[in-house]
């Protein structure tokens, strides 16, 4: 087949389903050959430090001649440390979760399994998943392959990493305020957020959220598309879980690049500052669509009270989630995790009847861009990689913010509307760190935003071709 079965991992995850599809390689092998690039690669980055090689080994021995059609056919996927997996240690990056050993998978594991994808490994997440920079007290800081002094981004940021540098093929994230989205930019990979019931999630407490979400991190468009048609399917558990797609239908529109005729932009959305380098970028982005034949439109609409909007919300489900760990578990929470539990169980009626109606309202003034065009393009992050131990970006372009969570709003406000976004490599800054632009598409359009992403990925040009070795 022309390639070294130790270099597997060099090989895009569609070129090593197909492999497998025809029966040219086993499971087996390609477990070996992650096994190795894990043990070459890891200890620089501290992506995955949770694996489980026998139980993949022992996944993939039952596997039968049938189990061929699967959509993953035995493909090795990594999965957030905030999805449970049974039989494997599942922390949520928290010392109250530290020897944490689940006896059950969450639905979004048994739709990957079920798809054949087999899991290998657990992948490096904040506490709770709150900050986009990813750190914990269980297992330490992962690194950005890019340059080691670098965070990775986050909540995502060890599946996003494990992807980069060809740990992993496929990496399941989530998505809150921009935990799938933010570490893809700054890690130059692609990071899909679904829209709302797309991939089943739960169980939980809090099944009715519809603020986080679960999806795919790929090495390109093509590879995401694949990875969602795998983790979309009907599931009980989750009270809006969709039906199923036919199959290979994600893939399929991401291997099929679609230029749009018109869409609108903004840098800025009028609610946040932008770094110069990151603005250079969407600057640089906005001419080549325009040099493409993409009519291209700027656009602010009003989205006044997005920061409080999400503050409550956000701060309503952590208190929802983790509020009962409190009188126990307190002295050994991040006090990131204690904020959150404490503003959210503070609230009163009238401030949560006001995030809900600026909810509406700010969803209302996307769709109608979005219903004038055909997507809305957006920086993913409005800095690029940040020094590794800067917990949080502190303040942007002149502008100090108050809290962990404000330098998000480009991202979190396209999570108050429930459109689905994705993330894709744009440009490398001077110093050479990757910028993500965020593609954002109407409320069940994810197959047209693969489309639209795959043309944006072959115009900008900055597709990760080779796994990075830090």
């Amino acid at each position: 087949m022309g390639t070294d079965m130790a270099d597997i991992w060099t090989l895009d995850a569609t070129q090593v389903v197909d492999l497998l599809r025809k029966g040219d390689i086993t499971p087996h092998d390609i477990l070996d050959s992650l096994e190795h690039r894990i043990k070459a690669v890891d200890p620089a980055v501290n992506a995955l430090p949770t694996l489980c090689f026998d139980r993949a080994h022992k996944a993939a021995d039952q596997r039968t001649t049938q189990a061929q059609n699967d959509i993953l056919c035995g493909l090795p996927v990594a999965i957030k440390d905030s999805s449970l997996v049974s039989g494997v240690r599942s922390t949520y990056g928290s010392r109250a979760f530290e020897h944490h050993v689940p006896d059950h998978s969450d639905a979004i594991v048994h739709t990957i399994e079920h798809s054949g994808g087999i899991v290998y490994a657990k992948s490096n997440t904040p506490e709770f998943e709150a900050g986009a920079n990813t750190f914990n007290e269980v297992f330490g800081v992962t690194k950005n392959p890019w340059n080691t002094g670098w965070s990775a981004g986050g909540s995502s940021g060890g599946a996003a990493v494990s992807v980069a540098t060809g740990m992993a093929w496929l990496a399941q994230g989530t998505d809150f305020a921009c935990s799938l989205r933010n570490p893809a930019s700054f890690c130059g990979v692609v990071g899909l957020r679904p829209g709302i019931g797309m991939v089943a999630q739960g169980p939980n407490r809090a099944p009715f959220q519809t603020l986080s979400v679960a999806g795919p991190i790929a090495r390109n468009v093509a590879d995401c598309g694949l990875f969602l048609d795998a983790m979309c399917a009907p599931a009980d558990i989750d009270p809006y879980a969709r039906q199923q797609w036919p199959a290979h239908h994600f893939r399929t529109a991401a291997s099929g690049p679609k230029k749009p005729t018109k869409i609108a932009f903004s840098t800025d959305l009028g609610i946040t500052p932008v770094d110069p380098s990151v603005a250079a970028i969407m600057d640089t982005a906005v001419a080549t669509l325009r040099s493409e034949g993409v009519h291209a439109n700027q656009v602010t609409p009003p989205l006044d009270g997005t920061d409080s909007s999400f503050r409550t919300l956000r701060a309503l489900q952590f208190a929802t989630l983790w509020g009962h760990l409190l009188p126990e578990y307190r002295d050994v929470l991040k006090p990131d995790v204690v904020w959150n539990i404490e503003d959210g169980q503070s609230l009163s009626a009238d401030t949560i009847i006001t995030a809900e109606h600026d909810r509406a309202r700010i969803r209302q003034e996307i769709l109608s861009v979005l219903h004038s065009h055909e997507f809305l393009i957006l920086p993913t992050s409005i800095v690029p990689p940040y020094p590794l131990e800067q917990r949080y970006v502190e303040e942007c372009n002149g502008q100090k913010f108050s809290n962990y969570l404000e330098w998000m709003a480009i991202a979190y406000v396209i999570t108050l509307t429930g459109c689905p976004a994705i993330s894709v490599p744009a440009g490398m800054t001077p110093l050479g760190q990757p910028v993500g632009l965020q593609i954002v598409a109407r409320p069940g359009c994810e197959a047209d935003l693969l489309s639209c992403a795959a043309f944006a990925e072959q115009a900008f040009g900055h597709r990760l071709q080779n796994p990075v070795t830090p």
